[in-house]
């Protein structure tokens, strides 16, 4: 993987709060607003830079509320996400653009399928997202890592423990780097281990996780609850075209959720990744970015 050397930091402001991004790749093409995972921020967009030039796209990266460089949100809601999108990118100047999320970004490119208008937003990625209240608060407990099953019992149950688990998370992202990462090894399989032997992409992806935490770590806390809790959308009534990405061997995110998730999704397009795993962002980049741009291609850009 090549460092993004020209990868470009802004601001967007509403009058109100701050929004802060990075965009990389080429910088006159068409518009992918990218949804970043957690833990983690607008320097994953660093992840992506390669293969966003390979295919001419303009990717931006931005902070949700409460994380890296952007001002918390307290009463933040899914379509309040969605029209932020849709301000940025007209911000940006764009008239038609696309959407992805990956992991815990999955579910904002979602809300943002269920609430924008198609004939502006020509494209809708989620990548292995972690898709826990489309059908009900913690509806995926049954199919989730252990650990993200305990996360939606303490979201739902006990907030305390919940902002407890993810200030220990912080800790150690920030402050132990190797224990971290170690973590993470430990609990994926061998395909996204093998992604994370390439050193460039795992410092990336480190700094990306540790920028989450700058404010500490309330803004992961109330974007991941919402994940848990609820959603206010029902993606069942959803028939514009949605893109599915999904790896077989995922073991964060088990196929089983997002494979429902899609298969009550009218717009669903599944994309199985055999042998995949959580990374699949990453392992298989260029094939999700040709489907954008290949889909931007069709809408035009400007």
């Amino acid at each position: 993987m090549e460092a993004a050397s020209l990868a470009r930091e802004g601001t967007f402001q509403d009058g109100k709060r701050t929004l802060a991004y990075l965009e990389t790749g080429d910088e006159v093409g068409p518009l992918v607003l990218h949804n970043h995972g957690g833990p983690s921020s607008r320097l994953e967009a660093n992840l992506f830079d390669v293969c966003a030039k390979a295919h001419g796209l303009r990717l931006v990266c931005v902070d949700r509320p409460g994380m890296g460089g952007s001002d918390p949100q307290p009463d933040r809601t899914f379509v309040s996400w969605a029209n932020d999108l849709l301000a940025l990118a007209d911000s940006l100047g764009a008239q038609h653009f696309a959407v992805t999320g990956w992991s815990e970004g999955g579910p904002w490119a979602l809300a943002a399928a269920a609430y924008l208008d198609p004939a502006r937003l020509a494209h809708v990625s989620c990548i292995a997202g972690a898709s826990y209240g489309t059908f009900g608060a913690n509806w995926a407990a049954t199919y989730q890592s252990s650990v993200d099953a305990l996360g939606g019992r303490l979201a739902l149950h006990f907030h305390p423990g919940f902002r407890l688990m993810y200030e220990l998370l912080g800790l150690s992202a920030t402050r132990f780097e190797a224990s971290y990462l170690q973590a993470l090894k430990t609990s994926i399989g061998v395909s996204d281990q093998e992604v994370l032997t390439d050193e460039q992409v795992c410092q990336s992806f480190l700094e990306a996780s540790r920028e989450c935490f700058r404010q500490g770590a309330q803004g992961l806390v109330a974007d991941a609850t919402m994940l848990y809790e609820a959603w206010p959308f029902d993606m069942t009534t959803v028939t514009r075209p949605v893109h599915f990405w999904q790896g077989t061997d995922d073991k964060l995110v088990p196929e089983a959720i997002n494979r429902m998730v899609a298969d009550k999704t009218p717009g669903a397009i599944w994309h199985s990744i055999s042998r995949g795993g959580h990374f699949i962002a990453l392992s298989h980049a260029n094939e999700i970015l040709a489907q954008v741009a290949g889909d931007l291609d069709g809408h035009g850009h400007g």
